[in-house]
C-alpha cells in the first residue's frame, strides 16, 4: 500500500491536532468568558416572608416586593411524580447533560430546518432557570447562545436537586404566581406534595405559556395543554394508560384560591417585630388556628352586626399558645376586623372571682360547704348588686360562686384586701389596668379594672396548672414573666377552685365537656367573657364590640359560654382529667366542719345590712341619654332591648312611650321591643307609686 506523501501526512497531522485543540479552545474560551462575564450570585432566591406553625406549616404568606407570590420548596416537598413528569416533559437528560442538551438542540435546529419555524425548543431546565434568573424573553440567537452560556456556569455551581429546587421556586404559573408551591396552593388549595396526577399535569403545562393557559381564565386552553402532557407522559411510559383516561376525566378547577392567611393579626405582628425573617415559627396549631376561626365567624353572623370575636388557646403545662383568634374576621371593616381584641385592655366582668375565692380558700376564711349571706350590703358606700338584681339569701361559698352572687364575692374580697388580690394576678404574669392614681378597691372584683383576653388566659392557666404560674408564649408577643418562685395560689385552693367551676352547669344546646369555666359581663353589656380549663388546655372567649359600643342582651353566660363549649368541641383536642386532689383537699360535709368554718362573719365592722325604706326605682340599663343600636331581625323589626332597674318595690309597671308594657314584672328586668328608630321615653313605677324616667335614642 502507497503511503501518503508528506503534504497528506503534514495536513492529516494537522486536522488531528486542530480536532484535539477544538475542546480545549472551546473550553478555554468559556473560561475566558466566564471571568469577563461572571455569574450573578445563585445563593438563595429571594421568596415571599411566610409565617409557620409548630409543624413548620404554613399559616401566612407576604408577597414580595415586587408583588409575587413566590414560596420557597425544597423536593422533598412535591409530589415525586410531579418530578417526574416535568423532567420527563421539558428535559427528559436533564440528569446527564451538563446545562445544554445537544441532542435537543440538533433536533430543534433541524426541525426548524425543515418547517420553518419552532417546533421544539432545545432548551433545557438549566437554561430555562437561567432565563429566569437573569435572562430575557425571546427566541434569539443572541438569547440562546447567553443562556446556554449562563447554563454551564450554572452547572458548575449548583447540583442538580439544586438546579430543580430553584426552577421550581422561580418558575412562572400565572398572574403574580411563582414557584410550584404558591402555584399548587392558589390553583388547588394544597401544597405541592398533596398533588394528583390530573393536577401534577396541569402545573407542568402552565410555565410554558402561564398566561394564555391560566384555567381561570382560559379553562379550554388549560385543559388541552394538561391532557397533552398527560397523553405524551402514557407514550413515554412514565405513566399507565388507565391513569391517563381516569386524569384527562377529571374536572378542571377554574378558580384561583388567596394563600393562606390564618392567625392575621398574628403573623402581622410577627413580621413588624421581625422585617427581615423569611420565616417566622409560631406556637400556633394550624389545624387548630383554622377550626377556632370558623367557630368565631359562624358564631359572630349568628349574633348579629358590628360584633367582633376574639378567643386565645393554650396549654397549661408548656404555656404554649395553640390557637389566637383576633377578630371574627380580619377582612371585615364593619366588625372592625383589623383590630386585635386579644391585646385590648377590657373590664373583665366576674372572670376575677375564683382568684378572690381561691385566695380566701386559701387563707382558711373559708371552705367550699362555709354559708355565706347573700342580701342588700353597704360596704361603706359601695352597695353592690347580682346581675339580676335578686339575692339568694344563705348559700354555701361553691353556690357562690358557680351562681357567680356579686355581695359573696365583695364580702370576701373586702376580707382578704384587694391589694392582695392584685398581688397575686401580678405573680400569674398579669399586670392590671387602674384608672390613674388610683388604689385597687372592692370594685376591681366585680371588673373595675382593666385586663386583657391575653391577661385573662394567662391568670387562669395558673389555675389549670395546679395553681403555679405559667408564661405563656405565642412565639411573638413578649409576655410578662410570671414570679416563678411564688405559686399564684396554692395546689389545695387553686383544686377547689376548679372543682367548683367545675360543676357550673352546661349552657343551654351546648355539648357537655368536663371543663372548669367562668363567665362575665361587663357594665352596659359592653363585654361577654367566658374563660375554661381541663386538665391541661385553657380558653378564653371574648365577644363585644371593637368600639366599646354597648351590645343590649350580650351576657357571659348567654353569649361567650356556648362559644367557649363550641370551641373547645372543635378543635380536635381531647379532653385531659383534672388531677386528683392534693394532700388536706378532700371535701367535708357542712355538718362535719369547725364552727368557725360553719358560717362566714364578715370581716369588717363596715360592713352592715342595708336597712330601712325601700328607696324609689332606678333604671340603670338603658342609661338617661344613651344612644343605642339594636340588631334588625327580618323585616324592620328590632331585636328586644334588655331593661334593668335596681331599688324599688316588686311589683314594677314599665311604660314606653306612654303605652304600658303588659303584664306586672316582679323581676328587676324586662324587656322591650321597639316600634322604630328615634328618641323614646321609658317610665317605670313600682308597687309605692314611685315612678322614675329616662330618654333614649335607638339608632
Amino acid at each position: 500500500m502507497r503511503r501518503p506523501g508528506k503534504r497528506a501526512r503534514r495536513f492529516i497531522a494537522a486536522v488531528a491536532v486542530g480536532a484535539a485543540a477544538l475542546p480545549l479552545l472551546g473550553a478555554g474560551t468559556f473560561f475566558a468568558l466566564d471571568r469577563i462575564y461572571p455569574l450573578p450570585p445563585v445563593g438563595e432566591v429571594p421568596v415571599s416572608a411566610q409565617v409557620v406553625d409548630r409543624d413548620g406549616r404554613l399559616l401566612r404568606a407576604f408577597a414580595t416586593q415586587e408583588g409575587r407570590w413566590r414560596l420557597p420548596v425544597s423536593l422533598g416537598e412535591v409530589d415525586p411524580q410531579f418530578v417526574r413528569m416535568l423532567v420527563a416533559y421539558e428535559d427528559k437528560r436533564f440528569r446527564d447533560h451538563h446545562g445544554v442538551d445537544p441532542v435537543a438542540m440538533l433536533r430543534a435546529s433541524v426541525q426548524f430546518a425543515v418547517n420553518g419555524r419552532i417546533v421544539s425548543g432545545g432548551s433545557t431546565l438549566t437554561m430555562q432557570l437561567a432565563r429566569l434568573m437573569e435572562v430575557g424573553g425571546g427566541q434569539s440567537i443572541s438569547v440562546k447562545l447567553r443562556q446556554m452560556f449562563r447554563a454551564l456556569q450554572i452547572e458548575r455551581k449548583l447540583t442538580k436537586d439544586q438546579i430543580l429546587e430553584r426552577y421550581l421556586t422561580l418558575a412562572p404559573y400565572g398572574g403574580n404566581i411563582e414557584g410550584i408551591r404558591a402555584a399548587s396552593l392558589a390553583w388547588f388549595g394544597k401544597e405541592p406534595k398533596k398533588l394528583r396526577l390530573s393536577e401534577a399535569a396541569l402545573l407542568v403545562s402552565l410555565p410554558q405559556s402561564p398566561e394564555t393557559r391560566r384555567p381561570d381564565r382560559n379553562p379550554d386552553n388549560a385543559k388541552q395543554a394538561r391532557d397533552r402532557v398527560l397523553q405524551r407522559m402514557a407514550d413515554a411510559g412514565v405513566i399507565e394508560p388507565f391513569e391517563v383516561a381516569r386524569a384527562s376525566a377529571a374536572r378542571l378547577s377554574g378558580k384561583r384560591r388567596g394563600l393562606p392567611a390564618l392567625a392575621p393579626h398574628l403573623a402581622d405582628a410577627a413580621m413588624r417585630a421581625r422585617p427581615e425573617a423569611d420565616s417566622i415559627e409560631l406556637t400556633i396549631d394550624r389545624d387548630i388556628q383554622s377550626s377556632l376561626e370558623t367557630v368565631a365567624r359562624n358564631a359572630v353572623r349568628r349574633l348579629g352586626p358590628k360584633l367582633s370575636l376574639a378567643m386565645i388557646l393554650a396549654d397549661s403545662r408548656t404555656g404554649e399558645i395553640l390557637a389566637e383568634v383576633g377578630s371574627a374576621d380580619y377582612f371585615d371593616t364593619s366588625r372592625s376586623g383589623r383590630v386585635d381584641m386579644t391585646r385590648a385592655p377590657r373590664s373583665p366582668g366576674s372572670t376575677l372571682k375564683p382568684f378572690i375565692y381561691g385566695l380566701a380558700l386559701e387563707q382558711g376564711i373559708v371552705v367550699p360547704e362555709t354559708m355565706m349571706r347573700d342580701r342588700p350590703t353597704n360596704f361603706s358606700g359601695y352597695r353592690p348588686e347580682n346581675f339580676d338584681t335578686m339575692y339568694q339569701g344563705d348559700v354555701t361559698v361553691r353556690e357562690a360562686l358557680q351562681l357567680s352572687l356579686n355581695v359573696p364575692a365583695v364580702q370576701l374580697l373586702e376580707s382578704v384586701g384587694p391589694a392582695a388580690l392584685m398581688q397575686r394576678l401580678r405573680r400569674s404574669g398579669v399586670e392590671p389596668v387602674l384608672p390613674k392614681e388610683e388604689q385597687p378597691g372592692l370594685a376591681i372584683g366585680l371588673g373595675g379594672v382593666g385586663l386583657s383576653l391575653a391577661d385573662l388566659v394567662q391568670a387562669y392557666a395558673a389555675l389549670a396548672n395546679g395553681g403555679n404560674a405559667v408564661t405563656l408564649v405565642d412565639g411573638v408577643h413578649g409576655v410578662r414573666a410570671p414570679y416563678r418562685l411564688n405559686a399564684v395560689l396554692s395546689a389545695k385552693a387553686a383544686w377547689q377552685v376548679g372543682d367548683i367551676l367545675s360543676g357550673v352547669p352546661v349552657p343551654a344546646a351546648s355539648a357537655p365537656r368536663p371543663i372548669a369555666y367562668k363567665t362575665g359581663t361587663s357594665y352596659g353589656y359592653r363585654d361577654a367573657w367566658s374563660v375554661g380549663y381541663d386538665g391541661r388546655y385553657v380558653l378564653g372567649v371574648w365577644v363585644g364590640r371593637a368600639d366599646n359600643g354597648a351590645v343590649p342582651g350580650s351576657t357571659g353566660g348567654g353569649t361567650a359560654a356556648p362559644i367557649l363549649f363550641e370551641a373547645f368541641a372543635r378543635s380536635g383536642l381531647e379532653p385531659v382529667p383534672f388531677a386528683g386532689p392534693p394532700p388536706g383537699a378532700k371535701t367535708i360535709a357542712r355538718a362535719d366542719l369547725p364552727e368557725g368554718l360553719k358560717r362566714f362573719v364578715p370581716k369588717s365592722a363596715a360592713l352592715v345590712p342595708v336597712a330601712g325604706t325601700v328607696s324609689g326605682p332606678e333604671i340603670v340599663y338603658p342609661p338617661q341619654g344613651a344612644r343605642i343600636e339594636l340588631a334588625e331581625t327580618s323585616g324592620a323589626a328590632f331585636s328586644p332591648l334588655v331593661l334593668k332597674l335596681q331599688g324599688g318595690k316588686a311589683p314594677f309597671r314599665w311604660i314606653a312611650n306612654g303605652q304600658p308594657l303588659d303584664g306586672v314584672f316582679r323581676r328587676r328586668t324586662a324587656t322591650w321591643m321597639p316600634d322604630g328608630k328615634g328618641f323614646s321615653k321609658l317610665t317605670v313605677i313600682d308597687a309605692a307609686g314611685k315612678a322614675t324616667t329616662v330618654d333614649v335614642l335607638i339608632q
